[in-house]
């Protein structure tokens, strides 16, 4: 039940563009913990705090005095080290080591509950397969399978829509919603290909295994911390937020900007329309918090990233033999526009 009710935000905040992940919610605020913190004639209660003082002194005098107590906790840092460095792994594309121990088959029975759940909250909306929009985004889809390795899954597309919403995503398992408000942004199949990239290049990192993965250590942190500093709850969950899961997150987001990028390269799409879409994304932002806040990159700093990939990309499109035939494309285009009815 806990994996499924955090498996949502996992797969949709990882791969929204520009949608943000939820942001954790604090299970006490600081008016809660303050008005806790008070006696019932109104002063501050300042046992907690010598609580936790003396359980950092008890702790440290324990490891000087006993040798069991050390050998306890190296115990459990060796077995910690080793469970950590088996299920390091290397991620397609990126060559990025990370930490992942849960399965793909894992990802994929759980990503079957979202994907249900999310037809029930848009399925009303989404445009038949003759509509030109769904056309559109399932001729892009086409040319970018092939490159994705991702080529025996069970890819269906989705067009919701919803001219307010400015979204896209990939369900594990090729399940691709695509909200009609992003389409304006995408200004045609180039920019609709940096979108879709993005979103599937997500799944071609297993993203959503990884940041499960990443939630063993941050429940190890909060109890880490309640154990040895008598760390509120609320706290050590901030400390966390800021600390691993926002700087994941948004790693994982630069990561799958470049993944998408060399595969819509390798699809034969321009990938200089990546900065585009992101300098007319950054124009449709409303309101984009400091990026410390965020668990995406901002614009800014995505648009610079991509820029100094723009040479690798094209490298990459022009190893796919993409000049050739798309020459002879602009050729007959050229012609057929010349043509007089």
């Amino acid at each position: 039940m806990i994996a499924a009710r955090i498996l949502r935000p996992l797969l949709n905040g990882a791969r929204q563009a520009p949608k943000q992940l939820p942001q954790p919610r604090a299970t006490v605020s600081f008016s809660q913990f303050h008005g806790r913190a008070q006696s019932r004639m109104g002063y501050p209660r300042h046992g907690p705090q010598y609580s936790r003082f003396n359980r950092a002194n008890n702790l440290k005098a324990l490891w000087y005095q006993s040798p069991t107590f050390r050998y306890g906790v190296g115990a459990v840092g060796l077995a910690t080290g080793t469970v950590y460095v088996y299920n390091l792994e290397q991620v397609p594309v990126s060559g990025r080591r990370r930490f992942n121990i849960v399965s793909k088959e894992t990802e994929e029975q759980m990503a079957k509950q979202l994907y249900q759940q999310t037809l029930q909250q848009f399925g009303n909306k989404v445009l038949p397969a003759r509509d030109p929009r769904s056309r559109m985004v399932q001729r892009v889809l086409n040319r970018l399978i092939p490159a994705s390795g991702l080529g025996d899954a069970n890819w269906e597309i989705h067009v919701v829509d919803d001219k307010d919403t400015i979204n896209a995503f990939v369900i594990p398992g090729g399940k691709v919603f695509v909200f009609s408000g992003i389409l304006d942004i995408c200004q045609g199949e180039d920019g609709l290909a940096a979108v879709l990239g993005h979103e599937i290049a997500h799944n071609v990192a297993h993203h959503a295994a990884e940041r499960m993965s990443q939630l063993i250590w941050v429940i190890v942190g909060m109890y880490g911390m309640a154990f040895v500093l008598g760390t509120p709850d609320f706290l050590s969950q901030l400390l966390l937020d800021y600390g691993l899961m926002k700087p994941g997150s948004r790693k994982q987001e630069s990561e799958a900007d470049y993944i998408g990028l060399m595969m819509m390269a390798q699809s034969c799409f321009d990938p200089e329309a990546a900065v585009g879409l992101w300098q007319r994304m950054e124009k449709a932002e409303k309101y984009a918090p400091p990026q410390f806040m965020s668990t995406h990159p901002s614009s800014h700093n995505r648009i610079g990233k991509i820029q100094q990939w723009l040479p690798e990309a094209q490298d990459k499109r022009a190893q796919s033999d993409c000049g050739g035939t798309l020459g002879y494309a602009d050729d007959f285009r050229r012609q057929f526009d010349q043509v007089i009815w």
